[in-house]
């Protein structure tokens, strides 16, 4: 029997038969605290024991569970410290070879007699079939009528120490004992109307299905459950922010505001237009705007930026721009200063760079009201500072903070109005999900004599021709930048140490061990690239693990023209901005996304000069080959993040994982974006019938949102 205790609060893993400490530890590496954390956590995929294939039938390309006992065993060692383990496993049919490239472990692990289950890719060698890297569980006596065998079988993603077996039988235990006690957040009419089972038998099945089709629609039934509760979460969020009364009143026209569009330069695109317009109706309405500005790199919108700080500031507020880095903090102040300096408007930077006296003076010119507005890094957040008038928050780059700190940072005014920047232009289905709260402006020209950028893709055989190329460009009185993945030439393996492992033929091991030693570094090639290749130019070097200071004297002298050529890791994605840059070369393109190769393309072709981007690579793998040639074809950031988003997923769209952000285990934004517009639409519906959720029927929902809006911050 269930008692009410367990339903009311989660149930935590330690008091599971069989999860000692040393077990609680594996698990809470693997982000499974509590039982309920364990009734969803989804398998990553399954295998069909109900029919294992004879070995005598498989083909090389088929991917199959085998099932066979040890026959011979071999480890070898190889130069550099590599291993092979090799095992023949055979059934009544035939023999199959498998191979593990350094696991020696195995070796002890696998005797002659063991029997396996194996699942994996056959390849042919010679006449004999083989796997390569393959899965494998050893059978135990009690298999037949167990969870392991004759069945459709669940394969989690694991950690160091935890085995398929071991986390196969917790689970079970879990959902034995508590899945029961599961609360429901569907609203029952809901559930009803979709067909879906309830969730303990959701959880259930998602685990141990008892059909594929009843698989697929607990499946179907939770990843809804999961976006769901986002979208009630961020209605919820929309609904109490319209319900918010502001205290700030801005007037939209006056001395300011038309100071600086005098001093523009150029026009307003049709775009930027209509973004200030929908920025400024926001800003006049009762309750705090809560808005997102995108637009693809070289769009223009720190010229948004400026007429809408001046509005603010004209009406008597302060203003606070958060970026997520130095550079990019630096950049903003740089550029405000030039468009609102000269009108009286004071511009200050907060950030770790800034000397600590000069800091600790302008906190108590912020929190006087002398500064107007005040540009920085995570510095704004901190707790020492504090505002006179605050009234309007823009955080740039939003996705490399997370919620949380975009709601840190509004709380240092009250009922403040927040408008989230990013030049990474997002899928809708990506906006719905980490922006959901927020209304969306986009803009989409660039500013008019705007050069397409010239493209290309170059191997190593052409490298001389790219170093006339990029000389011929410096030759000419233009810069350049050439951007590589690594700091220091030991950092190679540390880069690729996260790498997820995937089965590895011999041909894919030794081309990444390749691709490792012959990363290039910034360091290294700084040092080469001036002294052997570009001698009569001048070379700088720029990257995170410098000296603020040192960052900014660097900076000041690419932007000043003092450096002609800057070698750069990743930190120029975004924050610098110079005209006069016509030739970008990435070293080692596939490890980047497209949207962060977009990016560090937009770091070129913003003045009147044709430009062109060089990625160098000889990547072999066909993911990273399509990527690529992606990448030189289209110049389009938004069909180009469209694009990221199906061939990597959200995740390395940006980043990984937000902190604050929503944590998505069942759901995909790929392939669940119907599901996506339904949930939004039926939390919408709720939510405008019964924002506080009062009623019974949502009871579930309503402690399940309590719980999630700590996630959202």
């Amino acid at each position: 029997m269930v008692t009410q205790a367990v339903r009311q609060q989660p149930q935590a893993l330690r008091y599971i038969k069989g999860v000692g400490p040393r077990r609680l530890t594996d698990l809470q590496r693997l982000g499974l605290e509590t039982a309920e954390d364990a009734c969803y956590y989804p398998p990553r995929r399954y295998e069909d024991r109900r029919h294992l294939a004879a070995i005598r039938d498989v083909k090389p390309g088929d991917v199959v569970t085998v099932r066979g006992c040890v026959l011979a065993r071999d480890l070898r060692r190889l130069r550099g410290g590599q291993t092979i383990f090799e095992a023949a496993i055979g059934d009544a049919t035939g023999v199959l070879h498998s191979l593990w490239f350094n696991q020696p472990y195995l070796a002890q692990q696998l005797k002659k007699g063991d029997e396996l289950v194996l699942y994996g890719r056959i390849e042919s060698s010679g006449s004999r079939p083989r796997m390569v890297h393959p899965e494998m569980e050893r059978v135990e006596g009690d298999d037949e009528a167990s969870l392991h065998m004759g069945r459709i079988v669940p394969i989690y993603p694991l950690v160091s120490g935890v085995s398929q077996r071991w986390l196969r039988q917790v689970i079970a235990g879990v959902l034995e004992r508590f899945s029961v006690a599961l609360n429901d957040p569907l609203p029952e009419p809901l559930r009803r109307a979709k067909g879906w089972p309830g969730v303990a038998e959701a959880v259930r099945e998602i685990h141990f299905p008892t059909s594929w089709e009843s698989l697929k629609t607990a499946q179907e039934r939770l990843a809804f459950e999961e976006l769901f509760v986002l979208q009630a979460a961020l209605a919820q969020r929309r609904a109490r922010a319209v319900a918010t009364r502001k205290p700030q009143r801005y007037q939209r026209e006056g001395a300011l505001v038309h100071a600086v569009r005098q001093r523009l330069p150029f026009s307003l695109t049709t775009s930027q237009q209509r973004a200030i317009e929908e920025i400024l109706t926001d800003l006049c309405r009762p309750s705090p705007m809560s808005r997102l500005l995108q637009g693809d790199v070289g769009c223009g919108k720190t010229v948004v930026l400026a007429l809408v700080m001046a509005v603010a500031v004209q009406s008597g507020y302060q203003v606070a721009l958060m970026a997520p880095t130095e550079l990019l903090a630096t950049q903003h102040a740089h550029v405000m200063r030039q468009y609102l300096g000269p009108l009286g408007v004071s511009v200050g930077l907060l950030s770790q760079g800034v000397k600590a006296d000069q800091r600790r003076r302008r906190q108590e010119d912020v929190a006087r009201g002398a500064l107007d507005v005040v540009v920085g890094t995570h510095a704004l957040i901190q707790a020492p500072l504090t505002f006179r008038r605050l009234s309007l928050v823009i955080i740039d780059e939003q996705h490399k903070f997370g919620v949380a700190q975009r709601a840190h940072l509004a709380k240092k005014a009250e009922a403040p109005d927040v408008l989230v920047l990013t030049a990474t232009p997002i899928p809708r289905t990506l906006a719905l999900s980490l922006y959901g709260d927020l209304a969306v402006s986009t803009i989409t020209e660039l500013p008019p004599g705007r050069r397409p950028i010239d493209t290309r893709w170059m191997g190593e055989a052409q490298r001389q021709g790219l170093y006339a190329m990029v000389r011929q460009q410096l030759a000419q009185g233009r810069q350049g930048y050439i951007v590589y993945p690594l700091v220091e030439p030991s950092s190679a393996e540390e880069a690729s140490a996260g790498e997820a492992e995937a089965p590895l033929t011999p041909s894919i091991h030794l081309q990444r061990v390749r691709m490792r030693s012959d990363l290039r570094a910034a360091t290294q090639m700084a040092r080469h690239l001036q002294e052997e290749v570009f001698p009569e130019f001048r070379v700088g070097l720029l990257h995170g693990q410098m000296s603020s200071r040192d960052k900014e004297r660097t900076m000041q002298a690419f932007a000043g023209g003092a450096l002609q050529l800057l070698v750069s890791t990743v930190i120029v994605e975004v924050g610098l901005d110079v005209t006069n840059a016509t030739i970008m070369v990435i070293e080692h393109p596939e490890r980047f996304g497209l949207a962060q190769l977009h990016q560090l393309r937009g770091r070129i072709g913003r003045g009147t000069h044709p430009a062109a981007c060089v990625v160098v690579s000889d990547a072999t793998d066909e993911a990273a080959r399509q990527r690529l040639t992606t990448f030189v074809q289209t110049t389009d950031g938004f069909e180009l993040a469209e694009r990221d988003l199906e061939q990597r997923g959200p995740g390395a769209l940006f980043g990984g994982q937000q902190h604050g952000g929503a944590r998505l285990r069942i759901a995909s934004l790929l392939r669940d974006r119907a599901l996506l517009e339904l949930a939004r639409r039926e939390a919408t519906t709720l939510m405008a019938r019964d924002r506080e959720l009062r009623g019974p029927s949502v009871a579930a929902l309503r402690q399940r949102l309590a719980r999630f809006r700590q996630q959202l911050g």
